[in-house]
């Protein structure tokens, strides 16, 4: 009997992840040729959402969870306790239930027809309207300039299968941009689409640096395009400040006792010129952070305990689940 993993992170989730794990169950019950296990892990959550899941655990082994020493964002506990999945393929879903459970028997078809990934990408959104203009802005920006077709409209909510995550287990990037990766390992893959749904309870704790951090984990990850435009720019504004240096030298010449310069363009130059340069060392600084990020070689997580799970609770986990 083939084993399907369920996979997701919550912080402070105590209004769904109840929920979360019933229409789960559910879903996984009307597939009774499969064996199943849900893995939660938890980001040292303040609220009683850590007593929800030893409840729920006591009551159901299939129900693994992490429970985190600290609070190590999405993108570094998500991977972690994806890697810790052992089905012959893994579920990614969000447990705010922005993602609906009810869509895993699809992955599951598509999955058994060939497709060692099968990903969710969203056809239409019942979030925020401006936030989701951005969205499709951004990932149409980095899929035009990125090294790796990526895929539009993509957050990871799909199913993989275990030749997949061996794979990835490849890689050993302490900040994965795991999306990008889906695109750049490859395997025959699909796409479904679906409407993702609104945040059910509670508020995002995404803030707007959370997501500038992860918009440039992908531009930094997947094309030289900054740091080539710092180049251009340079070349472009060096000639166009000749051609006005020119310009300003012949009036001069000409219009001698009446031309004056004045101040005016000199600062506004000084100050355009200046913020190029705070623009261009900025991404210069977010390339050198990444690469900060790789030399440190830092754990996906420090767990601080493990339920349910056969294998000897890991304290310190580098994403293997061992």
């Amino acid at each position: 009997m083939k084993k399907i993993s369920i996979s997701t992170i919550c912080y402070n989730e105590a209004g769904n992840i109840r929920e979360f794990y019933e229409r789960v169950t559910k879903v996984m019950r009307s597939l009774p040729d499969y064996d199943y296990e849900i893995v939660i892990a938890d980001n040292l959550s303040s609220d009683d959402t850590r007593a929800i899941l030893r409840e729920l655990a006591a009551n159901d082994p299939r129900l693994k969870v992490i429970f985190n020493a600290n609070n190590y964002g999405v993108v570094r506990s998500g991977y972690n306790s994806f890697l810790a999945a052992h089905g012959d393929a893994v579920m990614l879903l969000c447990s705010d239930l922005q993602d609906p459970p009810e869509l895993i028997p699809a992955f599951v078809k598509k999955w058994e027809e060939g497709y060692k990934v099968v990903c969710a990408v969203k056809a239409a959104s019942k979030e925020n309207p401006a936030m989701r203009l951005l969205r499709r802005l951004y990932y149409r920006i980095l899929a035009k300039f990125s090294e790796t077709p990526l895929i539009n409209d993509f957050t990871g909510f799909g199913l993989y299968d275990r030749c997949f995550i061996d794979a990835l287990k490849q890689y050993h990037d302490p900040y994965p941009y795991f999306r990008g990766l889906v695109s750049e390992i490859g395997f025959r893959r699909c796409e479904i689409p679906y409407t993702q749904e609104r945040r059910k309870h509670g508020r995002s704790s995404y803030s707007f640096f959370a997501y500038y951090d992860f918009a440039m984990t992908g531009f930094v990850n997947h094309t030289k395009l900054p740091l080539r435009l710092a180049v251009f720019s340079g070349l472009v504004i060096g000639a166009v400040s000749f051609v006005i240096a020119l310009a300003y030298l012949v009036m001069k010449l000409v219009f001698w006792n009446t031309f004056n310069f004045g101040m005016a363009p000199l600062m506004i130059g000084l100050f355009f010129f200046s913020a190029i340069q705070l623009i261009f060392i900025g991404i210069l600084g977010e390339y050198i952070g990444a690469i900060w990020t790789q030399v440190k070689n830092k754990p996906y997580v420090i767990e601080e305990e493990r339920i349910n799970f056969d294998d000897d609770p890991a304290s310190n986990a580098r994403g293997d689940g061992k």
